[in-house]
């Protein structure tokens, strides 16, 4: 147990000066307290002194607030009162105490007396023990030395076991050796390896250097060693050159047992890399392709920007494409023969652990074998195909010249790798990047070669269509020129895929120039579109460019004709712009011809057809001025286009639009008398007749002729055998109702008169609207006329003709056929 504290009597003397003050004199009324009750306690109470007690007293602030109150002096003096009164109990304290503290200061006496008593003890323990260390010093030196003597008799006897487990190894491999002397067959590379490597260990890790005995082994081990490095790395790369597995996996076995396998691939991979980098400079090397060129003798054989000397550009150009082709050979040889590395590599596994020798190479993540050397070659490549087509103004022209053959050669070298290194399991030498990376090497002399073929093509196009010149038309050997020009560019590339569509791109952009350059030749206006005189200069322009152009689009045709669908692909957009461009230099005048004859049959409108009497033999005037103006559109201008695929096609279009507008107009005739049915249907046949001899044999023109005969049978026909009668499946549905209307009453309007349009104005209307809008049309005619004039027959036979045909109108002719 502790002993009290007891106070210096200094303390006690000064606290027995204390004088307690006289009676007269009380606290303060504010720290009166109750009778063992702490001053303590009333402080707290208290708004001053409480202040006192905060953990954030700050004196400054009391003092500033104490004389800003206008009361500093009152302040003061309570302050004072407080000092006393915790004097006054400080004192009460150290009275009501003094026996405690007298004690406690005798207690520290005792300890002073003990303490010396401890010190004496101490001293003597510490004496002893500097006796004890003496006689204990001479038996620690002696163990330490005997210690380090078993240390070295243990180290020295390891190093006799190592030194007779490494002479007793070598033996061993120069047993094997000498057999390997006497019978070579039989020398195993790998054990010999093996034992080498063991021997090595044990002297890298026994740490048997400076014994002489082994020195003289190690001399001999390293000449091993070389022998053994020597013949494994002539198997490797025999098997490599020659694709014999293997050969490498027996030369990669004996670098893995002396556990230099990765260094040995590294160094089998820079050397292949260096061989494709080396082949790939010396093929674009234009100063010794100038001196072999040369013929060995004169100053020398190259010029500034790697021309040639004059005289050798013809041989200088042979040797740089021999050069090339076996750059391309010794590419395919580094290739593949780092391929058969990395697949032996692959295939083979470590005993015990079974990992594939190629991680033990190999990092996951990182390249490949085979992708190292070939970015390494492609990098170079592409490098050297950069500074040729920069620095050397002769290989340029050579290699952009002959581009197809570069292409067929880097194309050639890209299949035979990855048909040779195309084994199941295993992954190809190449990749669709690396493939990418070679293509894109000699994108320059792509693009060089691609723009002259344009400039080529696009020049002669400009030769004979002059940009600002209207007055020249080209002759038809400059358009055989232009379409043989096209031609030997698609056969140059015919058999490189890749390019040829290439090649079609810039050709499409030709012919769109041509097509550009005509359509600005074509001649409008009404000298153009003139049919009542003869073909004027205008017409026989237009007739000439549609020829050309016909003549284009039919060699370049020719051309692609066996090509695969993507070339036809991409040709399509310009072959159709040159058709519509022929099409549009003598589509203005087919209208207006086919107006022309449009106007004669509208004048059908103009005859009677209602006498009661047949007219004359002959045909009505308006057939008569049909037949008139076919013939001169014949001579004039059919037959300056004949043997046009486009305009042929032309021909029989209008050919079917005047059957079609004929059948229209004739069905529209009312009223029709019996006279007036034998000449309509007299003019039907000199309509045929017409329009065979001059425009297009009417057998040909299918249902338009079908509906112009059966028309002709129909308007004989009694309205009683109308409804079953199987010609109006040849008609179309409004011709059948519109002939009804003039087998009706008078007051049956058609919709035309009920519209109050011209014969011209409803056929307009019926060429935008379909066979629906026109049934509705006659229907509210036929509704109307019932409506306010009861039951007719015609009337009936319309209702009921128009809804039967309606419901099969999908398998009927348009009544705007041929517009």
């Amino acid at each position: 147990m502790a002993s009290p504290k007891v106070l210096p009597p200094s303390t006690i003397q000064k606290l027995a000066t204390f004088k307690d003050k006289p009676s007269g004199s009380p606290p303060p009324p504010s720290f009166a307290a109750t009778r063992g009750s702490s001053p303590l306690d009333s402080f707290v109470a208290d708004p001053v002194f409480s202040a006192f007690l905060s953990p954030d007293f700050d004196s400054s602030r009391f003092c500033s607030q104490a004389l800003t109150s206008n009361s500093a002096a009152a302040r003061a003096e309570h302050l004072q009162d407080g000092i006393r009164q915790l004097e006054q109990q400080l004192r009460s304290e150290v009275l009501s105490r003094h026996d405690d503290l007298l004690s406690q200061l005798s207690s520290l006496r005792d300890a002073e007396s003990a303490l010396s008593t401890v010190r004496s003890g101490v001293s003597s323990l510490q004496s002893s023990l500097r006796r004890v260390r003496l006689e204990i010093s001479d038996p620690r030196r002696q163990l330490q030395s005997h210690t380090l003597q078993l240390s070295n008799l243990h180290h020295t006897a390891n190093l006799l076991q190592s030194t007779f487990k490494l002479l007793r190894q070598s033996r061993r491999l120069r047993d094997l050796m000498a057999t390997g002397l006497e019978h070579p067959e039989r020398l195993d590379l790998a054990k010999a390896a093996e034992m080498h490597r063991e021997i090595e260990l044990i002297h890298e890790e026994c740490g048997l250097k400076g014994i002489s005995a082994v020195d003289e082994e190690m001399k001999w081990l390293s000449e091993i060693g070389i022998k053994l490095r020597s013949e494994a790395m002539r198997a490797v790369e025999r098997g490599m050159e020659e694709s014999n597995p293997n050969d490498i996996w027996c030369g990669l076995q004996v670098f893995y047992n002396l556990g230099e396998l990765r260094s040995t691939v590294d160094a089998l991979v820079n050397k292949y890399k260096g061989l494709g980098i080396k082949s790939v400079s010396t093929a674009l090397d234009m100063k010794a392709i100038s001196a072999s060129t040369a013929g060995g003798s004169g100053p020398g054989g190259v010029q500034r920007s790697g021309t040639p000397q004059i005289g050798s550009g013809k041989r200088a150009g042979e040797a740089l494409w021999e050069r090339m082709g076996k750059s391309m050979e010794e590419l395919h040889k580094v290739v593949t023969a780092v391929w058969q590395l990395q697949t032996v590599l692959s295939r083979k596994r470590v005993p015990f652990t079974h990992v594939s020798f190629l991680h033990e190479v190999w990092e996951e993540g990182s390249p490949l074998l085979t992708d190292r050397v070939w970015e390494a070659v492609m990098k170079s490549f592409a490098r050297q195909m950069e500074s040729a087509f920069t620095a050397s103004s002769f290989v340029k022209e050579v290699l952009t010249n002959g581009y197809p053959k570069l292409f067929s050669m880097v194309e050639n070298l890209l299949e035979r790798i990855l048909r040779d290194t195309n084994v199941k399991g295993v992954l190809p030498a190449l990749s669709p990047e690396g493939r990418e990376q070679m293509v894109n090497a000699i994108g320059a002399f792509q693009m060089a070669f691609l723009g002259s073929c344009l400039r080529r093509l696009s020049a002669y196009v400009n030769n004979i269509f002059p940009m600002n010149s209207r007055g020249t038309i080209p002759s038809k050997d400059q358009i055989s020129r232009i379409v043989s020009l096209i031609q030997e560019e698609i056969e140059a590339v015919r058999f490189h895929g890749p390019l040829m569509l290439l090649v079609l791109h810039e050709v499409n952009k030709v012919l769109l120039l041509l097509a550009e350059r005509v359509e600005y030749q074509i001649s409008a206006g009404a000298e153009a579109r003139q049919v009542t005189g003869p073909a004027t200069a205008a017409q026989l322009k237009n007739f000439a460019l549609c020829h050309h152009l016909q003549e284009v689009h039919a060699g370049v045709s020719a051309a692609t004709a066996d090509l695969p669908a993507a070339a036809a692909d991409v040709l399509s957009p310009s072959l159709g712009t040159i058709y519509g461009v022929a099409g549009e230099s003598v589509a203005p005048l087919f209208q207006a011809m086919l107006d022309r004859l449009e106007s004669s049959i509208l004048k059908i409108h103009d005859q009677d057809f209602a006498g009661g009497t047949a007219a004359e033999d002959g045909p009505s005037s308006y057939i008569e001025e049909l037949q008139r103006s076919a013939a001169h559109l014949r001579a004039e201008f059919l037959s300056r286009l004949r043997g046009d695929s486009l305009c042929a096609a032309l021909v029989r279009r209008m050919a079917v639009r005047v059957l079609v507008f004929f059948v229209r107009h004739a069905a529209l005739v009312r009223p029709l008398s019996e006279a007036g049915k034998l000449r309509l249907a007299r003019d039907m046949a000199e309509l045929e007749l017409a329009v065979g001899q001059n425009l297009l044999p009417v057998e040909q023109l299918g249902a338009p002729y079908r509906a112009l005969r059966a028309l002709r049978r129909l308007i004989f026909l009694d309205t009683a055998l109308l409804a079953g009668s199987p010609l109006l499946q040849e008609l179309p549905a409004s011709a059948v109702l519109h002939h009804l209307y003039s087998r009706g009453p008078r007051g049956l309007q058609s919709p035309a008169e009920r519209s109050d349009l011209t014969p011209l104005q409803y056929s307009l209307w019926m060429d935008s609207h379909g066979e629906e809008q026109i049934w509705k049309g006659v229907k509210a005619t036929v509704d109307g006329y019932l409506a306010g004039a009861g039951e007719d027959p015609v009337c009936a036979l319309m209702l009921r003709v128009g809804a039967e045909m309606a419901a099969h109108d999908g398998a009927r002719p348009r009544s705007n056929l041929g517009r």
